[in-house]
């Protein structure tokens, strides 16, 4: 019989591990880089194990898988993140579950996310996603329309805009997904003199479990990584 929680368990301290070998080979401060376990391909019973693993931050592609998981009580107390595509239609439902939304990728989402806040009565936070591999099956917002959206930003007193998420190219190289990760870290240093003063986009969330490595040592503070961690398992 398999022993999923020592599997999972184990899987998570060798992903930490490596977070943190990375991390110091960057030459950054210790704990600066958060794991966000990505749950899609496995179910609530692994889902669950993970949590008692210690993995507590963890991540859903599809808004009903996250709808769906966040209601079932044995994974009370995980901190949801969405990091896939949301639509406008799914944003009121998704807001109640979510901690963090990786994946703002238009001004019209923006607007949507920020009304359904303000009727919720909450304070959404999010990430604006930019496509910095040019593919053209991958969302996110151009450097341009990034650019325009910043100053109008204070307008959206029910969202909090806390940084930027990115994909590497689907398929590249190391070298690839490194030269993507640098475009979003150099982004948005080239951006913050232009954000109104009251916006930090301090997280980058980027790397994934081929290529996190590279993503911290370019700057990602947010990692989503799916399967080293349920490696034997699924």
């Amino acid at each position: 019989m398999v022993d999923i929680q020592s599997i999972l368990a184990d899987n998570l301290n060798r992903v930490r591990e490596r977070i943190a070998r990375a991390t110091e080979n960057a030459g950054r401060e210790m704990g600066s880089v958060q794991l966000v376990g990505v749950t899609k391909y496995v179910d609530t019973t692994v889902t669950s194990a993970l949590l008692t693993a210690g993995c507590r931050e963890v991540g859903e592609s599809r808004p009903q898988q996250l709808w769906a998981k966040a209601a079932a009580p044995k994974l009370a107390g995980a901190h949801w993140h969405l990091i896939g595509h949301l639509q406008r239609n799914k944003v009121a439902a998704t807001l109640p579950h979510v901690d963090l939304i990786h994946s703002v990728d238009s001004l019209r989402l923006l607007k949507a996310i920020d009304t359904s806040a303000q009727q919720q009565g909450k304070q959404a936070r999010v990430l604006l996603e930019v496509n910095c591999s040019g593919d053209i099956e991958k969302h996110g917002m151009t450097e341009n329309s990034l650019k325009a959206l910043l100053p109008q930003l204070p307008e959206y007193k029910a969202t909090e805009v806390c940084g930027l998420m990115t994909m590497a190219a689907r398929g590249g190289s190391e070298q690839v997904a490194t030269r993507n990760f640098a475009t979003l870290r150099t982004l948005r240093d080239d951006v913050a003199a232009e954000c109104p003063p009251e916006v930090k986009l301090t997280e980058l969330s980027m790397g994934m479990s081929h290529d996190f490595e590279v993503a911290i040592h370019e700057g990602a503070t947010i990692v989503r990584i799916g399967s080293l961690l349920v490696e034997g398992v699924v």
